[in-house]
């Protein structure tokens, strides 16, 4: 087993991690390059839709701006962290890799169309290094809610952990609310991405990777 290693100094002494976090980004980029064409694809089919319970309790708010900041208060708050911990910052990328792959697989196997009376989300830095278009149909299962839920798993200090999990909940209830996801995209995310990190990590410990 390595000795854990947390700052920049110390890694590259450590050939084998440098060759994984470079080719971890290069797959990570090549992953989203497809998953952005994927979504075009989802976008253009046909899905079905169906009468959701939950959402039938409540009538939709429009929670866009609450659900920006908390997103991105998130992704800008979970990168800094990552950057100042270098295993944790490769198990971040590895599980969001592995967390692609499983939500294009479900959303390709459940078509979902978004509910009729969806308030749209229209989440620019998506639409800019996206596909450009608003999207409605990336359903099953909520990523905005994995994203965050995978930083509350990966990183470990107390009060950023005990953040991510309020952002994550307040995100997940948001786009029930805004009627963007129906609620089982949201119940399933948390279980989808414990699941991810799971594997990753599993595999991480096969090659003797420890964490930092």
């Amino acid at each position: 087993m390595n000795k854990p290693v947390s700052n920049w100094t110390e890694i590259y002494k450590l050939k084998n991690f440098q060759y994984q976090l470079f080719l971890s980004v290069v797959i990570l980029a090549l992953i989203l390059f497809l998953y952005t064409q994927f979504l075009s694809f989802v976008e253009e089919r046909q899905g079905f839709s169906f009468n959701d319970p939950v959402l039938g309790l409540i009538s939709p708010i429009n929670l866009t701006w609450l659900i920006f900041v908390s997103i991105y208060l998130s992704l800008f708050t979970g990168i800094i962290i990552l950057i100042r911990n270098p295993f944790k910052l490769l198990l971040a990328i590895q599980t969001y890799m592995v967390l692609i792959l499983v939500r294009i697989i479900a959303m390709y196997s459940l078509p979902f169309n978004p509910p009729s009376d969806m308030i749209p989300l229209n989440d620019p830095f998506v639409q800019y290094f996206g596909t450009g278009e608003l999207l409605t149909k990336d359903l099953f299962f909520s990523g905005h809610t994995a994203t965050l839920f995978l930083l509350y798993l990966v990183i470990d200090k107390k009060p950023f952990k005990q953040l991510f999990l309020l952002l994550t909940i307040i995100v997940a209830a948001s786009v029930i609310l805004q009627h963007v996801h129906y609620f089982v995209d949201v119940f399933a995310a948390p279980f989808f991405t414990f699941g991810c990190f799971i594997i990753v990590r599993k595999i991480r410990e096969k090659i003797n990777y420890a964490s930092a």
